[in-house]
């Protein structure tokens, strides 16, 4: 019995290896009482079956919680994305593609590590993917900032509830890649302050503010945030400690853990990335009284510009409704977790839960 089951799933995991061309992969689909389960692939030489089924899960939730006619499910593989070449990534892709052609419940997407590139060699071996290149019928994810217009959004209803001025807020970002950048742009629009922002590289921070056309043009040409020419520089840990009014993990899971949660000295976090903050942080963010937005409320854009692609939907109602979705999310979650004096998190699983379990009474028992 795997040690993470539960009455919602997982439904099965899946470990694929090809000795031909070295793919080591995990594949779980956790729920589909909803509908074919949408999840992306993610690309890491430390992936584990555990992570897997971790990511698996938050998919069920997040798309149970934004109301899509989707189950959970992701896939990860054990590879490194920036030392492998172009052609042995495509075998690889290749290769995982051709191992889940009869998993049909699962519809693979991108996810860190992979892109619409991948996708497109996904679809040209089975025919199913979603996250594609627009000459291919696709909505490029990130090229329209999906995730990010979608984080945009939360943090709206977010400061709304919680009397923060948007004007003049600080804003840190951690992961300044496709995700981080474009929620960035999007929340400059609103007319915060980026005072912080990390890759894998380092830190750069500036408390009068960094120019964000300049940081996405660097990272669009291969370079760091720390080849920036003006700001503090420092390791790719700092920005935990650099104060902020709003603090946005867009990376790895649990890049907030125990070791780290009681630097942060921000008043709002908006999860970009897939469970960057372990559960018992989480809690003591919570008793501290710094407001969490959960990864699944906020950062669905990718997921829910998917399904408007895989139901043929257009790149316009696709912005509109990742909008909408995750503004009216934000705000039911934020309200029931105010009146019922209950974490966000604690709010966003039973309203996730709530939906899978009423989904899972219609299938065949």
């Amino acid at each position: 019995m795997i040690k993470f089951a539960d009455e919602i799933g997982p439904l099965k995991i899946v470990h694929i290896y090809d000795p031909h061309t070295k793919l080591k992969a995990v594949l779980a689909i956790d729920n589909v009482a909803c509908g074919p389960s949408i999840g992306g692939i993610r690309m890491a030489p430390d992936v584990t079956e555990e992570e897997a089924f971790r990511l698996a899960r938050a998919m069920t939730f997040k798309n149970a919680a934004a109301g899509l006619a989707h189950g959970g499910g992701k896939a990860v593989i054990q590879a490194d994305p920036k030392s492998i070449s172009a052609k042995q990534k495509e075998k690889l892709i290749r290769s995982f593609a051709m191992a889940i052609k009869d998993l049909s419940d699962y519809i693979p997407g991108p996810d860190m590590g992979t892109d619409e590139v991948c996708m497109a060699w996904i679809k040209d071996e089975i025919d199913r993917s979603v996250g594609l290149p627009r000459e291919i019928g696709g909505i490029p994810l990130d090229e329209i900032g999906a995730t990010g217009i979608g984080l945009a959004a939360a943090t709206k209803v977010a400061c709304e509830l919680f009397n923060i001025p948007l004007k003049g807020a600080r804003l840190s970002i951690q992961g300044f890649g496709a995700v981080g950048k474009h929620a960035a742009r999007f929340l400059a629009e609103e007319g915060t302050v980026l005072v912080a922002a990390a890759d894998s590289k380092g830190t750069i921070s500036n408390p009068e503010g960094l120019d964000i056309a300049m940081l996405i043009k660097l990272k669009d040409d291969g370079k760091s945030v720390i080849d920036f020419p003006d700001g503090e520089k420092g390791d790719a840990d700092a920005i935990v400690k650099i104060p902020c009014d709003i603090w946005i993990p867009a990376a790895r899971p649990d890049v907030i853990n125990e070791n780290n949660v009681d630097d942060l000295d921000t008043k709002l976090i908006v999860q970009g990335a897939n469970i960057p903050i372990t559960e018992e942080a989480e809690k003591t963010l919570y008793t501290k009284g710094i407001h969490v937005i959960p990864d699944y409320i906020a950062n669905a854009g990718g997921v829910i510009c998917a399904a408007v692609e895989y139901h043929e939907g257009t790149e316009k109602q696709a912005l509109e409704i990742i909008q909408e979705k995750i503004s009216v999310n934000t705000r039911n979650i934020l309200e029931r977790s105010i009146k019922d004096s209950i974490a966000p998190r604690t709010a966003a699983d039973q309203l996730a839960k709530e939906r899978v379990k009423q989904a899972m009474l219609y299938q065949r028992r």
